[in-house]
């Protein structure tokens, strides 16, 4: 006889146990859930009817949940821009730019970063796109080995935090309780404070770097820069110009709620097929690029929709044997409060981060954690939403969401499985040393922590542009009487017709 409360960590062993099988991530979460649906239908834990919520939920909940649509149009969106030019052009516009002081080359890779990340979503779009144009550049100009992988490989993954990202989309579906949700909408605007303060931390350590150690970060000869004046000019904005419209295509018309994500999302895929088009001459195969653009859709799109029919069979017999109390019972009373729960929850996620992805850990563990954030971080906001309990509980998931993905960057930057530097080594030339791409990565890693603190003791940064409803005005009894003195006709009834004045018992304040 198995105790009921033996069941949730032992659900979490065993799921462990077939990942280190070699099952893959999706098989492993509906083999362990129907493993242990069948040990609880055997101890008398639930029924065999209970078992009817899984394919209920995946039709409910996967298959017809139209904010999953937004995913396949940004995917396809990212694929398209990653090889139409853009990425080049800026790249060689900023470097100019920027390359006449020290750290320069390093200053265009971060700010390139940043307006790829809000056009592409995409990871490895980035990390190889940059990688590919800069990485030879800056090896060229002799600057430190370590540091270009590492400014690389982060300015790459700052696309998961700089809206529309995809962790951004599935944070907000995952982010639902009875007391609250986070749409995708406020997780954008939640996101921009921390992406923006990220950009300029990136910037600030670059500018330390080049003050510290000049040759590692050295200028461009004026020989080298060609551009200069309007004609450099133009070639910037030639970039950033087609990037600002479809920038407002995809987060304006969500924010300005002309949109909804997918509508957005299907905008944005036109927009990037526009923008190839325009750009066909540097396109050699456009009708090429865009069947495989199609291919990496439909594949990234299958894994997210296996992996949450996955989760959504784990977690319906996860919340049978009582999961969801188990873990709001370990979460609640740890010690600190809220600023304890946020603690442990970040090392935890750091360190799943090691071995799972992003998508495992949105669809696995957010979904837990969610009920105790909304009850630990609520009243933390609550002041700040004019005393609002449903506006504070919402914007307590999007605080919580925004903290996770920023601390979910780390997974793409450090080893085992950190798949911007598995990119990096990828399209590397043979002379870059693995060692270099591992260890040039720490101190970015060490930044994006950085952030989470930020972000943890600092609420503000996410919920300042959140809307913020007016205050829940608690009702009062008034007790309603009639003064004394109704005026009576002449057989002494009282006249219906006359006023009748009412007196409050308590004032109005």
């Amino acid at each position: 006889m198995i105790p009921l409360e033996w069941m949730p960590p032992l659900m979490f062993g065993g799921l462990v146990v077939f990942m280190l099988i070699g099952f893959p991530v999706a098989f492993s979460l509906m083999a362990a859930g129907l493993f242990f649906a069948l040990i609880a239908i055997s101890e008398g834990f639930f029924g065999m009817a209970f078992l009817q919520a899984i394919p209920q939920r995946i039709f409910g909940s996967v298959l017809a949940n139209d904010l999953l649509l937004a995913i396949p149009f940004f995917t396809f969106m990212g694929a398209i821009l990653e090889r139409c030019g853009l990425a080049e052009e800026m790249l060689d516009s900023m470097g100019q730019l920027f390359g006449r002081i020290r750290g320069g080359l390093g200053y265009s890779v971060i700010i390139v970063g940043f307006i790829l990340g809000a056009i592409t979503g995409t990871v490895a779009a980035q990390v190889i796109a940059m990688a590919m144009i800069s990485l030879p550049v800056m090896m060229r100009y002799g600057y430190n080995m370590r540091y270009a992988t590492g400014v690389l490989a982060a300015s790459g993954t700052i696309t998961q935090l700089v809206p529309p990202s995809l962790v951004l989309i599935v944070l907000a579906d995952q982010l639902k309780t009875q007391s609250g949700s986070a749409d995708v909408g406020s997780m954008y605007l939640g996101a921009w404070g921390p992406s923006l303060l990220q950009i300029l931390l990136f910037a600030l350590y670059t500018f330390i770097l080049s003050r510290l150690r000049p040759e590692d970060l050295p200028p461009v000869p004026e020989a080298d820069l060609t551009l200069r004046g309007w004609a450099l000019w133009k070639k910037c904005l030639m970039g950033i110009i087609p990037s600002a419209v479809l920038i407002f295509l995809v987060l304006g018309t969500i924010m300005t709620g002309i949109a909804t994500p997918t509508e957005s999302g299907a905008m944005g895929a036109m927009g990037a097929l526009l923008l190839a088009w325009i750009r066909r001459a540097n396109i050699p195969n456009l009708k090429g690029l865009a069947q495989e653009a199609y291919q990496n859709t439909m594949r990234i799109t299958a894994m997210v929709v296996f992996i949450l029919i996955g989760s959504t069979c784990f977690s319906v017999v996860f919340q049978g044997v009582d999961g969801g109390h188990w873990v709001e019972e370990l979460f609640s009373n740890l010690p600190g409060g809220w600023i304890g729960f946020l603690i442990v929850v970040n090392l935890f996620v750091f360190f799943l981060a090691f071995f799972l992805d992003f998508f495992e850990i949105a669809f696995i563990v957010v979904p837990m954690l969610a009920p105790v954030a909304v009850k630990l971080l609520s009243p933390v906001l609550l002041d700040s939403m004019n005393g609002n309990p449903q506006a504070a509980a919402s914007a307590a998931l999007v605080w919580f969401g925004v903290m996770l993905c920023v601390n979910m960057q780390t997974s793409f930057m450090h080893p085992p499985f950190g798949f911007a530097l598995f990119y990096l080594r990828g399209v590397a030339p043979k002379e870059v040393k693995s060692s270099d791409i591992y260890w040039g990565a720490l101190p970015w890693v060490g930044l994006q922590l950085v952030m989470v603190a930020v972000v943890m003791a600092f609420p503000a940064l996410v919920t300042t542009f959140l809307d913020k409803p007016a205050a829940v005005i608690e009702s009062q009894d008034f007790n309603f009487t009639s003064e004394d003195h109704s005026p009576e006709s002449a057989n002494g009834k009282v006249d219906e017709d006359a006023p009748v004045t009412f007196q409050l018992d308590k004032s109005i304040k």
